[in-house]
Order: structure tokens, then sequence, then C-alpha cells
């Protein structure tokens, strides 16, 4: 007998055994847990949080959402191979969700899969966050993005992209003078590497 249906078997030989208040009351313990872990979520404690959605998952299987919220929390604990194959996973299924909340499970799988070299998984993500993100929020997505395209030694695409980034750094997060400058230099090797490629 395969191992899922095993331990479906046996869960419903243990539900039948159980009292029907002693259900309800492991029922509403699960659901305390996991308001608990959403408070730890909204609180910036991920880790804690990710420890009681990691047991309500094994349990239950958690929805789409709750799903995406571990993935974040593997982002936020930098185990970005777990949080890559958590958001990727779910982000389809994300759809009729509001377009902020989808915007930062793309940043966080792209930014998962950019720490981890995986340059094609994370373009196409960075491009998704591009489509729902607000302005402010741009800057970033350009900025990898420029990156991704120079590993690549795509000259051209890469300049495009940080010429994009500057012009939202500059004009929606101007204070962060380190990265302006930054790209400044970039946008500079690019047009080194573009002149001297002709």
């Amino acid at each position: 007998m395969p191992l899922h249906l095993l331990k479906t078997l046996l869960l419903g030989i243990a539900l039948l055994l159980l009292s029907p208040g002693q259900v309800a009351r492991a029922q509403q313990s699960d659901s305390e847990q996991l308001g608990m872990a959403l408070d730890y979520f909204q609180g910036g404690k991920y880790h804690e949080s990710l420890l009681i959605l990691q047991k309500l998952d094994r349990k239950y299987r958690l929805n789409p959402r709750f799903r995406a919220y571990m993935g974040v929390c593997y982002y936020y604990e930098w185990d970005y191979a777990q949080a890559a194959e958590c958001l990727d996973s779910v982000i389809p299924q994300l759809k009729s969700f509001a377009p902020q909340e989808r915007s930062f499970y793309c940043f966080a799988a792209a930014e998962s899969h950019f720490n981890l070299k995986q340059y094609d998984q994370a373009l196409p993500l960075y491009g998704q966050m591009l489509g729902l993100c607000r302005d402010n929020e741009k800057p970033d997505a350009y900025y990898r993005m420029g990156f991704i395209y120079s590993f690549r030694e795509e000259w051209i695409e890469a300049l495009d992209h940080f010429q994009s980034a500057l012009v939202y750094y500059r004009r929606f997060r101007p204070d962060e003078t380190a990265r302006i400058a930054q790209i400044r230099n970039m946008i500079n090797g690019c047009c080194t590497k573009i002149n001297n490629r002709d």
C-alpha cells in the first residue's frame, strides 16, 4: 500500500477513536496555531512563523496563500532554494490576489533565484514584478535585471535596464546615493563594452 494511503487510513482510524470533542479541540488548536503563525509573520518573526506553517503544511497541505507565506519566510531566512521552490509552485495559483501582494512574491522568488545564480529563472519573475508593483519598487527589479544581462554579456539590454533603474532611483529614491553612483558606473561600463564591440 502506498505510504500516503497508509497515512490517510491511519489518520481516519485515529479520528474514529477520538471523541467529537477531542477532534474539535485538535482542530481548534491547529486554528490557533495558524493564527499565531500569522501574528509572527506580520510581526517579522519569520523563523517562528515558518516552524508553525511547516508543521501545519505537513498535516493539512496549506492553501497557496499560506504556502506563499512559507516561501517568504524561507526568503527572509536566506534559504533561497526552499524559497524559490515554494514560491515558484504557488505564484501561478495567485492570479486573483492583489497586484501588490503578488508583486512581493515575484520579487522574493526572483531574488531567491538571483542569489542562487539561476538567472534564467529570475529574469521573468522580475519582469512579472514590474507589471504589478508600485513605481518606487521598480528600481530594484531594473537594477537586478541589468546585472543579469551584464552576466550574459548582453550589453545593450544591460544598459537599457541600468538606465531605467537610474531614472526610477533618482525619481523615487534619491537618498540612495551610493546605489545611484554604482548604477552610473555600471552604465559607463556597459557603454565601454558596447563601444569596444564596434
